[in-house]
């Protein structure tokens, strides 16, 4: 008895794939000439796709020629298995596709403080569009410094962050997302609210508050002619003092805006004494795949972009 011979060795390939579906198609269309308009090839090339393919299986699949097209008893198991070989392929295709619009797991987000005011709702609105994609994804944010944000995003602690553009780190990403405006701010019991035009040897008579945070050496410079009298860890710390009537200090406009429609704060001359900072979504270089971060990512691109 002759051994039996394993034709097919080694793995499927994308051009064996791409054989069987033409097979499959000369076979639902009987013959070479009426598949070649339902494969836009022509009939000499599926000729050689055949061969190949009877090649590669070491089988006879069909008999082509004047007397017509017919399947070998080979080439009808070999259509079955190729049927069922395709249905296996687009399931594959299907399920995983389905993964995308069926998101599941955690994201842990760090955000700087006081940036739900912002006119440009990017980040919520990025976060809506998340859960609508994931209803099941759990959403986590913490409101920490953006130093601790950094170190929670390499660390990997935080899937991602958002934090002001100071510097910038080796090991992130950075996806840039607002620019937020400062001014420098009193409130209605201080002696500079009613002026129409303040000097700088002015403010330099005034208390205020600094920021106990890191800036950029523009903004640092702003600050140099202010006479420190208090400092604060975040943006609601200054509202705090300003609000006592006793401070002057710079806060984002979005966020003072309530306090200024308000009546209970003013801008001192907000031409000269303002600022801009750029705030970026950060990820960690070289971080494991994760479907749901990559999916807030790819929503918070769409917003920035528009």
């Amino acid at each position: 008895m002759a051994p039996h011979k394993t034709a097919l060795t080694g793995q499927l390939s994308d051009a064996d794939l791409r054989l069987l579906r033409i097979y499959k198609k000369v076979v639902e269309c009987g013959g070479f000439s009426a598949a070649e308009v339902e494969l836009g090839i022509s009939r000499a090339a599926i000729s050689m796709a055949m061969n190949d393919l009877e090649t590669r299986l070491g089988l006879r699949l069909c008999q082509r020629g004047r007397s017509g097209f017919s399947l070998t008893d080979e080439g009808a198991e070999v259509y079955q298995a190729t049927l069922q070989l395709l249905a296996a392929v687009e399931g594959f295709r299907t399920r995983v596709n389905g993964l995308h619009a069926w998101l599941k797991g955690e994201l842990n987000i760090g955000i700087t403080d006081n940036l739900v005011t912002m006119p440009d709702m990017h980040i919520t609105d990025a976060l809506s569009a998340l859960k609508e994609r994931g209803p099941d994804v759990r959403i986590n944010i913490r409101m920490i410094a953006p130093n601790d944000i950094e170190l929670g995003v390499l660390d990997g602690r935080l899937h991602t962050g958002v934090v002001p553009a100071i510097k910038s780190l080796p090991g992130l990403h950075y996806l840039s997302l607002y620019e937020e405006v400062s001014r420098l701010y009193c409130a209605t019991d201080h002696p500079l609210f009613g002026a129409e035009h303040v000097a700088e040897k002015q403010l330099a008579n005034c208390d205020a508050v600094l920021p106990a945070y890191a800036q950029t050496p523009e903004v640092k410079a702003l600050h140099e002619p202010l006479k420190a009298a208090a400092s604060a860890s975040d943006r609601e710390g200054i509202a705090f003092l300003i609000l006592s009537g006793r401070y002057i200090g710079y806060l984002p406009t979005h966020y003072a805006q309530r306090w200024v429609r308000d009546g209970r704060m003013r801008a001192i001359n907000p031409d000269r004494w303002h600022y801009l900072t750029r705030y970026s979504a950060i990820t960690r270089k070289g971080a494991p795949p994760n479907l749901v971060l990559e999916s807030y990512l790819e929503e918070l691109e769409q917003l920035t972009d528009k």
